[in-house]
C-alpha cells in the first residue's frame, strides 16, 4: 500500500523549481553587488594610501615671506 502523502505532486514541483530560479537570480545579483562595493573599496584604499606615500615623500613646502609695506 503506498503512502497518499509521498506521491509526486506536479503543482508543488512547478511552484519549486520556480521558486529556486528566483531565488538563484536574486542570490547572483545580490552577490555582484557586494563584489562591486568590495572592489570600490579596495580601489579608494589604494587611492589613500598611494596619495599619503607619494604626499609623504614630497619636500614640505616653504612659505613666501611678505614684504612689509613702508
Amino acid at each position: 500500500m503506498s503512502n497518499p502523502l509521498m506521491k509526486k505532486n506536479p503543482l508543488m514541483s512547478l511552484w519549486l523549481s520556480h521558486a529556486n530560479r528566483a531565488f538563484a537570480v536574486g542570490s547572483n545579483l545580490w552577490r555582484a553587488e557586494i563584489r562591486r562595493q568590495q572592489r570600490a573599496a579596495m580601489a579608494e584604499t589604494n587611492r589613500l594610501l598611494a596619495a599619503f606615500w607619494t604626499d609623504a615623500l614630497k619636500k614640505p613646502r616653504t612659505r613666501s615671506r611678505k614684504k612689509a609695506k613702508p
